[in-house]
């Protein structure tokens, strides 16, 4: 049987599993496991998406604790807070469904 901190882990992990649950924010993750930090236009240029739909995303994610943010003058930059979200592309990619 389960003890309570085990069962608040399960929880926290189904929660940043589901915040991350997007191609996009994947794309993020990945993109930030390979930049210390990127501005918003750079993360737009590099997946191909729109600055309106791509900031929604990054301020979900730096709302849910995975991503934390830094403005310089008109530039906010994103970096992963969540080290530990480090290979989850690469394990994810490992994975297949049958």
């Amino acid at each position: 049987m389960m003890d309570t901190s085990q069962i608040e882990d399960l929880k926290q992990a189904a929660s940043i599993l589901k915040t991350i649950a997007h191609p996009l924010r994947l794309g993020v993750i990945d993109l930030l496991e390979q930049h210390q930090r990127l501005s918003v236009t750079e993360i737009c240029d590099a997946m191909q998406s729109e600055q309106s739909l791509t900031s929604h995303h990054l301020a979900t994610m730096r709302s849910k604790g995975v991503l934390e943010s830094q403005r310089e003058g008109k530039n906010i930059y994103y970096k992963l807070k969540a080290k530990e979200l480090k290979g989850v592309m690469e394990t994810v990619k490992k994975c297949t469904i049958l």
